[in-house]
C-alpha cells in the first residue's frame, strides 16, 4: 500500500503563480468527479435530517402527515436538499496548496424533490479570474456550475458556485480581521435572540395561502435568526448533509490529494483536511481568519428558510442567490431579513423578487442576496402550478 509521506504537518503553503492560474484556466469546460456523492436518496429520514442540519422547522419538509394532507400529497424536501449531494464551488481543483473559501451560491429550482427520488449531478468548471483583495492581495475566483436531476432524468435544480483562493501566508500577513473579537452579548441581546427563535415556528405560513395579488413591493419578511454560531451548528450541518470521513477513507483521500491534508500535531499527527479551520481555531488563524467559522452553503440554506417560512406551502421557491461577504465566526449571529423588491409576470408565472440579506450582531451585512418566488394567484388567467416547470429565469452571470 502506498505511504502517506507527502502529507506535511501543517497546511501546505501554495503560491498563486502565473503557471498555476494558466493551468486552472485550462480546466474551463472540464466535468468534475462528484465530490461525494453524499446524500443521493431522498427519504423521510434524509429530508428531515437535512432540515435538522440547517435548523428548518417547516412541517412541509419534516412531517410525513403534514405533507400527505397538503396540496402536494406528500412530504417535500427542502428546496436546497440537492446541495447535500455535494457543495458546488468547492476548492478541490487547480492551484495546489492555495487555500479556498466559499464565496457564493446561485440556485435555480425547477421541480420538487420528494421521498423516493434519487439525485445525481453533473458539475463542470465554467470560469476563472484574477482579482485583488485586502484580505490576501492576489486572489483567484473559480466558478463551477452543477445541474441536478432525479432518477427520471428530470432537472430539479441548477446552481452556480464560486470560491476565492488565497495564499495562506499572504492572508496571515495582511491581518485584515486581526482586531475582530468574540462578541460579548448583553442580557437584552440574548433575550431578543431567544424571542426570535421562539417566534419562528409560529410564523411559518404553512397551508395558509399567500396570493400574488396581496403582496406589495416594499413589504418586509418576518426575520429569522441563526446563532450565536456554535460547534453544534457547524457539526450539525455536516451530519445533515451526510458528510464524514474517517480512518482508511481519509488515508485514501490523502494519498490521492496530499496537498489537501496534513498531519495535525494537535491530533497526535492524525490526518485532517485543510478545511478543518471550520472547527479548529489554530488552523483558522493559519489562513488569516481570527477564529472558527461557518460553512457558506449552510448560510445559503438559512436564507432560503427565511423565504420558505414566509411564502407558504402553495408557493414555489424559484431562485436563491447569496454572497458571503464577511466571515461568520463562532459566537456570531446571523439575522436573516428580506424585502419585496419587485412584483411581475414572466411567461404567465406570477413572480416576486425579494432582496435578502444576513446581518450580524454588529450590524454588518455578511450575506447579501436575492430570491424569486412563484406565488399562487386569484386571477384565473394564471394556471395552477405545483412547481416551476420549464420556467428559466435566464439568471445573470456573476462575473
Amino acid at each position: 500500500m502506498d505511504d502517506v509521506e507527502p502529507v506535511g504537518d501543517a497546511p501546505a503553503e501554495g503560491r498563486i503563480t502565473d503557471a498555476a492560474v494558466a493551468d486552472a484556466i485550462a480546466m474551463i469546460g472540464m466535468q468534475l468527479r462528484p465530490e461525494g456523492p453524499y446524500l443521493q436518496d431522498a427519504t423521510g429520514d434524509t429530508i428531515r435530517n437535512f432540515c435538522n442540519g440547517i435548523g428548518d422547522l417547516n412541517p412541509l419538509y419534516r412531517d410525513l402527515e403534514h405533507g400527505r394532507l397538503s396540496r402536494h400529497g406528500s412530504q417535500l424536501a427542502h428546496p436546497l436538499f440537492p446541495m447535500a449531494y455535494g457543495w458546488i464551488g468547492r476548492t478541490r481543483w487547480g492551484l495546489p496548496g492555495v487555500h479556498g473559501f466559499g464565496a457564493g451560491n446561485d440556485w435555480e429550482m425547477f421541480r420538487h424533490v420528494r421521498p423516493g427520488d434519487r439525485i445525481t449531478a453533473i458539475e463542470r468548471v465554467v470560469g476563472v479570474e484574477e482579482k485583488q483583495s485586502k484580505f490576501s492581495g492576489r486572489l483567484v475566483m473559480q466558478y463551477v456550475e452543477a445541474v441536478y436531476a432525479n432518477q427520471r432524468g428530470e432537472v430539479v435544480a441548477k446552481a452556480l458556485g464560486w470560491c476565492t483562493r488565497h495564499e495562506r501566508k499572504a492572508a496571515r500577513d495582511a491581518g485584515k480581521y486581526k482586531d475582530v473579537k468574540t462578541h460579548e452579548y448583553t442580557a437584552d441581546e440574548y433575550a431578543a435572540i431567544d424571542d426570535a427563535i421562539a417566534a419562528e415556528e409560529e410564523r411559518i405560513r404553512g397551508p395558509q395561502m399567500l396570493y400574488w395579488e396581496d403582496v406589495k413591493e416594499g413589504d418586509l419578511l418576518p426575520p429569522i435568526v441563526r446563532g450565536p454560531l456554535s460547534l453544534m451548528d457547524t457539526m450539525g450541518f455536516l451530519v445533515g448533509c451526510g458528510r464524514g470521513h474517517t480512518h482508511g477513507i481519509v488515508h485514501r483521500a490523502a494519498r490521492k490529494h496530499p496537498g489537501h491534508y496534513f498531519r495535525n500535531p494537535e491530533a497526535g499527527g492524525g490526518l485532517e483536511y485543510t478545511g478543518i479551520g471550520h472547527h479548529r481555531e489554530s488552523v483558522a488563524k493559519q489562513v488569516g481568519v481570527p477564529g472558527t467559522y461557518d460553512y457558506g452553503p449552510q448560510r445559503t440554506a438559512w436564507m432560503a428558510s427565511l423565504v420558505t417560512n414566509w411564502m407558504g406551502d402553495a408557493a414555489f421557491l424559484k431562485r436563491v442567490r447569496t454572497e458571503y461577504r464577511r466571515f461568520n465566526l463562532m459566537g456570531d449571529c446571523t439575522w436573516c431579513k428580506g424585502k419585496i423588491s419587485r412584483k411581475y409576470v414572466k411567461d404567465n408565472h406570477p413572480l416576486v423578487d425579494i432582496e435578502i440579506w444576513g446581518e450580524n450582531q454588529r450590524g454588518e451585512v455578511t450575506t447579501p442576496g436575492v430570491a424569486t418566488v412563484l406565488l399562487p394567484a386569484r386571477d384565473v388567467r394564471f394556471p395552477v402550478r405545483f412547481d416551476a416547470g420549464g420556467l428559466d429565469l435566464d439568471l445573470p452571470a456573476v462575473r
